[in-house]
């Protein structure tokens, strides 16, 4: 235990010394608290989750990383876990167990509580244990964590290490209780206050809280009371704490707590402790030496981006000869069902899917079929429960997030386009999340269950997004993102649920992401569109047809990827190109559209590349403002004027 809790203090000591050297580019401290990392990781099963965060290299080394890729990840070296693309504990290693941290505290809470489920589903006796600091108990996702693993009385232990500063904030001016343990209650699960600094105490309280949650008996909240011996970060300094307050905590340094109990012991003495000193003081060094003879990466563009995402890691199955009619709504919910009777893997978790069937039914008669455990009702957590779902995600599940409207998304923004889009590009791991959200106007909904969000997406690296605009493409895109190893957007237009139908194939069959389909032959002028807005142009297009103007058609279907080499092709026959969707002009994935096919395909244009959106106000509530809001109401003056250019 003693070589256990000295060996991330040595190397931390290492690591300031490059620090002052120029060596390295920033360091967080944990001297004094490692007591916490080490009674925790020394008390766990080494196939149990454990989430650490800045503070905790003692989990690292408790789990037997090698030391040099270790200090290669450290220094910032392509050797390292993130390959260079990340910083110091920002990583994670599943081989290990390990799920690492990232700069938006509390985030990877949830993502306990999905690793946890799958323990529980499984019936293993595994659990999940999440580090958090006193500071991020403010935030969000703290309080949905905790909420949710209560509800679902999983498996997972919640480790505050209270060191009394959330930077330069004292904990006075961030919470009015006594202790956060206390806040255990309000969620229906057992809190203890733990002296973090008595390395024994902290296993005895960690073996309490891990024997109660392998019984079945659900999570735990432990408060572990420390301090944090130096700042922040090396830069911030320690100016703002009081010197009675550092020499009071000096005194109870975990590692001289141990020392001297060791001592009291008779288990090993002074002369002994010098040796296991210099032992590791050689051992760092080589690791430090073996690390620094690798160069800062370099590797080349095309590397870099073929790691934003996980390649795809099954076979597409094309559509049968069987068809059947369907609704959109209706093809949605059979590529929900034909997926769970194929992979038991796959499931659905949403505000009120389970026996309501979700507010716009796709779910009915789900649990029948499938069961509540994998067609789980949460509680209103959007982001607690997309944190989960990456968790689930990490242990080979195939989890889909229903959103009741894709409004509301905002609430869980900071798990898609952080944690679930930025992991597998950070270190390597898949993120098989889907994440479906009813979108759209034209229904009298108003501003805040009317957007269609795609743009707020389609510009972070690491997700695919899809924007069905038939029956049959709902159902085979909808296959293929949950085979998808990376987190896939799955926007559904509301309007299309149940005013559409056609023929969809029986059965399993992929429609390939990222693939664009021409839907209307033309050779006068091009539309691009997606979703409700196809429709549109088909429409359009019938009306000019009838004046011998001849329209094409193109229904991008993915966003991103998107399929710039259909649309150029198209563009490249017909010369001249209209871009329509229904989100708001500016800002909208239009205008990444147009701007690709000026640059490309300047050559065959014989007009600018116009574009029609909605206008750039929220979306109205009454009936005649929102016709004039959206596209249709300036689609075919638009049209014309491109026909006359």
């Amino acid at each position: 235990l003693y070589r256990q809790i000295l060996f991330p203090r040595m190397i931390e000591e290492k690591m300031l010394n490059l620090l002052r050297q120029g060596q390295l580019s920033k360091w967080f401290s944990g001297i004094g608290q490692e007591a916490i990392a080490v009674g925790v990781t020394q008390t766990l099963r080494e196939d149990d989750y454990i989430l650490p965060m800045h503070r905790n290299l003692g989990v690292f080394t408790g789990r037997n990383l090698d030391l040099v890729q270790l200090i290669c990840q450290l220094m910032g070296r392509g050797e390292g876990f993130s390959k260079g693309r990340e910083r110091s504990f920002h990583f994670g290693t599943l081989d290990h167990h390990v799920v690492g941290m990232i700069s938006h505290l509390g985030a990877m809470l949830p993502v306990a509580d999905g690793l946890a489920l799958a323990q529980k589903l499984r019936g293993t006796e595994r659990i999940a244990v999440a580090f958090t600091g006193d500071g991020a108990t403010s935030e969000g996702d703290f309080h949905e964590a905790l909420n949710l693993a209560a509800v679902w009385k999983l498996p997972v232990v919640f480790v505050i290490e209270n060191n009394l500063y959330g930077l330069s904030t004292p904990s006075d001016e961030q919470y009015a209780c006594k202790d956060l343990a206390d806040r255990a209650l309000g969620y229906g699960m057992p809190g203890e206050v733990v002296d973090g600094n008595d390395i024994m105490a902290v296993m005895s309280a960690m073996e309490r809280a891990a024997s109660r949650a392998r019984a079945g008996e659900g999570p735990t909240l432990l408060e572990c009371k420390t301090f944090r011996m130096r700042g922040h970060e090396e830069a911030s300094g320690t100016a703002y704490v009081p010197d009675e307050l550092m020499e009071e905590w000096a005194k109870r340094d975990p590692i001289a707590r141990l020392e001297h109990r060791i001592i009291e012991a008779g288990a090993m003495d002074q002369d002994g402790m010098s040796m296991v000193r210099a032992e590791f003081k050689d051992q760092i060094q080589e690791a430090v030496d073996a690390a620094m003879a690798f160069e800062y990466p370099m590797r080349s563009v095309d590397e870099e981006l073929n790691d934003v995402f996980a390649p795809i890691d099954f076979d597409h199955v094309a559509s049968g000869e069987e068809t059947e009619e369907m609704r959109y709504v209706d093809a949605i919910s059979d590529g929900l069902k034909v997926s769970m009777d194929q992979d038991e893997n796959v499931l659905i978790m949403g505000q009120d899917v389970a026996e309501y069937g979700g507010v716009f039914k796709i779910t009915d008669g789900f649990v029948k079929r499938f069961g509540r455990e994998r067609v789980r009702n949460t509680p209103i957590i959007e982001s607690g429960v997309l944190g989960a779902a990456m968790g689930l995600g990490f242990e080979g599940f195939k989890p889909v997030v229903e959103m009741q409207f894709s409004d509301f998304i905002t609430c869980g923004f900071n798990q898609i386009v952080n944690n679930l889009a930025k992991t597998h590009y950070r270190w390597g791991a898949n993120v098989p999340v889907v994440v479906r959200a009813p979108i759209g106007g034209g229904m009298g909904a108003g501003p805040y269950h009317s957007q269609c969000p795609e743009s707020w997406f389609t510009s972070i690296a690491g997700l695919k997004v899809v924007a069905p605009a038939t029956p049959e493409d709902a159902k085979g895109l909808l296959l293929a993102a949950i085979d998808d190893p990376n987190p896939v957007l799955f926007f559904e237009h509301k309007l299309l649920y149940r005013s559409l139908k056609s023929e969809v194939p029986t059965g399993v069959y992929h429609e390939p992401l990222g693939k664009a389909r021409v839907i209307r032959e033309g050779s006068d002028a091009t539309i691009v569109t997606w979703s409700a807005m196809v429709h549109e142009a088909l429409c359009i297009a019938e009306e000019m047809a009838e004046n011998d103007i001849s329209i094409e058609v193109v229904d991008l279907r993915t966003l991103i990827p998107w399929d710039v080499e259909t649309v150029l092709e198209s563009v490249a026959k017909t010369s001249r190109v209209l871009v329509l969707h229904e989100a708001s002009t500016t800002g909208g994935f239009g205008g990444e559209v147009a701007a690709r096919i000026a640059q490309d395909g300047f050559d065959y244009l014989d007009a600018p590349v116009t574009r029609v959106g909605a206008l750039d106000t929220p979306v109205p509530f009454a009936k005649g403002l929102e016709k004039q809001y959206m596209p249709g109401a300036r689609l075919q003056q638009a049209l014309e004027e491109l026909l006359e250019y």
